[in-house]
Formats: structure tokens, sequence, C-alpha cells
């Protein structure tokens, strides 16, 4: 890795979620490369926010397909030059999390929670009072457009990856149902009390595998009977030893509160939203984001045709597919 990397946590106080829960405190992990630039002012310049995907942390980020491609030298986010910002959301990777030990009486936040946690880390903890860029994947997508709403000057650009502008509904949501009902209607659930992993979990893995299937890249992966069954069982196998049944039930509850819709012409940073045409989560068929985009005042929807290259929605994670539309946004910054 030829870029420096800084990992920690901070604790942040007293938090209240939308739901009326409080936590003493939460703990929030992050990653970060290179550092901050602040002009005469004290207005740091070169900060970019990374925002990851639901079940993901920010260590996703720096998987060589990723950071070799952006971080590297002379490249689009050099970590010589930019400050870059990992975190692990609240309920992921190394923040705090049901999983901790709290389970199913954990707060129940939503992704309007979630922002804000990341902005009282920037501005609270690492003290940056400025982003030059915040982008995201799939969630972190979806935070991207809350960012332009709730601190429509905090940045310079917007770029969210495999994500739509409105509140989560038809097929996506009644996925995303089907995944919580597997949990939560699982005897061996017992309200989050279980003393080992719930068969549920599975029947909700099975859901999210339908859910962010890609079928020309499985076709070509799986192309024979028992090949695509024993894609399904490697596939099956990781998600079981990396997802927890409470720690996944609260991660797709969360986007209950997710509308920027009403909202959307108060973003004024300029904004790139990229999608996939091979993406079954916000397949292009149904025409938001062209829609909605019009709504800004610096707004451009791109949806890759779909290739041999493109992998569904994981197409988010591979910036030598998009980086071309990332270097346009960041020139007219």
């Amino acid at each position: 890795m030829p870029y420096a990397l800084h990992e920690d946590s901070c604790t942040l106080d007293n938090v209240r979620f939308n739901s009326g829960e409080t936590l003493g405190n939460v703990r929030l992990h992050y990653r970060s490369l290179g550092q901050p630039q602040r002009d005469a002012h004290g207005v740091v310049r070169n900060a970019v926010l990374i925002l990851h995907g639901t079940g993901g942390s920010g260590e996703s980020f720096l998987r060589p397909q990723f950071a070799d491609v952006l971080f590297g030298p002379d490249q689009l986010l050099d970590a010589e030059h930019h400050y870059i910002i990992l975190p692990d959301n609240i309920g992921h990777g190394q923040s705090s999390k049901p999983s901790d030990g709290l389970r199913a009486r954990f707060p129940h936040y939503g992704y309007e929670d979630m922002v804000a946690l990341q902005h009282r880390l920037l501005t609270e903890h690492l003290g940056v009072n400025h982003l030059r860029l915040v982008m995201g994947t799939s969630m972190g997508g979806m935070h991207t457009w809350l960012w332009g709403i709730h601190h429509p000057h905090f940045m310079e650009a917007l770029l969210p990856l495999a994500s739509l502008p409105v509140q989560i509904g038809g097929r996506n949501r009644m996925i995303r149902r089907m995944i919580l009902d597997a949990i939560r209607n699982d005897p061996a659930w017992q309200d989050g009390e279980y003393a080992a992993q719930p068969p549920g979990l599975i029947n909700a893995i099975h859901m999210l595998l339908i859910m962010v299937s890609s079928p020309l890249q499985w076709q070509r992966q799986a192309p024979t009977r028992d090949g695509a069954d024993e894609f399904l069982h490697e596939m099956i196998d990781q998600y079981s030893q990396q997802f927890d049944a409470n720690d996944m039930l609260y991660y797709f509850d969360a986007a209950r509160d997710y509308n920027p819709q009403p909202h959307l012409e108060q973003i004024v940073a300029p904004l790139v939203a990229i999608n996939s045409a091979d993406d079954q989560v916000n397949p292009p068929e149904l025409g938001i984001l062209e829609r909605e985009i019009t709504r800004l005042r610096r707004g451009r929807a791109i949806v890759l045709p779909i290739t041999e290259q493109t992998r569904g929605h994981g197409t988010h994670s591979h910036p030598l597919l998009w980086q071309a539309y990332l270097a346009e946004l960041l020139t007219d910054i």
C-alpha cells in the first residue's frame, strides 16, 4: 500500500436518536489516509468523506480494486494530497452495534441518525469543517444525498453511487421487508436473545443475494447446474460468517426514514449520480434518477451500460468503470 493508513475510534457522548432512544456514548470507528490541509482561514480544503454500503465498513475501500485505482500517486484522490476519511457507520464494522451486547435493545437508528453521527465525527473529533467531496456506495450513496440536503455548503461536490433519491418502495422495499421478516418471524430469533444465529438469518441472506445479484456475471461464474449450486453454497457460507442476525435486522430497518425527494432543491453543490444498468436494486427502467436529477441546480445522472466489466449493484466498488465521471466532477469545482 503506497499510502499511510491511520485507524482509530472516537466516542460521542449523549447521543439521542430520532426514535427518542438514547445512548450515553457511541463508538465510531474510522480509517483515514493523508493529512488535512487548512487554508489561511483554518478551513480544511482537501478532505474527502467516503461512505460504505449496508453491512459493510470503511475497510472495503482499501481493497485493491478501489484503493489502487483512486488513492495512489497522481490518481484522482491521491492520498498524498487528500485527507480521505472512511468511517464505519453505527451498527457496522468496529463501531457500536447491537451484537456488542445490547442486541435488540440497541437504539433503532435510521439513516438520518447515521448522517448526523458522521457529521459529529468530522466536526467534533477530527476537526474537519469542510469537505472537498462526499461520495458513497449503495447505502453510502443514499447518505450522500442526505449530506447534500442537510449540509449543503459543507462540501464542494457530491458523488452518490448505486442509489436513488427517493423513499425506498417497490421491489426494493419488498425484498428488504422479506429480509426483516425472515429474522423477526423466526422463533429461534427469540426477540434478539438467541444463543446461536437463528436459521432465519440464512433465509435473509437468500433474499439479499437475489437483491444484489448480477445475472451476467453469475452466469459467467457458474454456467452449469453443479457450478451454480457450489457458487451459491460459497456465498451463503461467506455471508453467514460475516453477519449477525440482530445487526442485519438493524442494517435494513435503518432505511425506514430515508426520503430525500421532497428536499432535493436544497442541494447546491455539483452532484453526479452514477448507477449501472445491471443494478437489480436500482434498475434503470424505473426512470427515477433521470426524473429527479432535473430538480438539482447542478446535477447530472449517469447510468453505465451493461458490459462484461460491470458487476450489477457491485459496480459501485469498481472505480475503473466510473472514475472518468469523478474526474469531470472534480474539474468543475
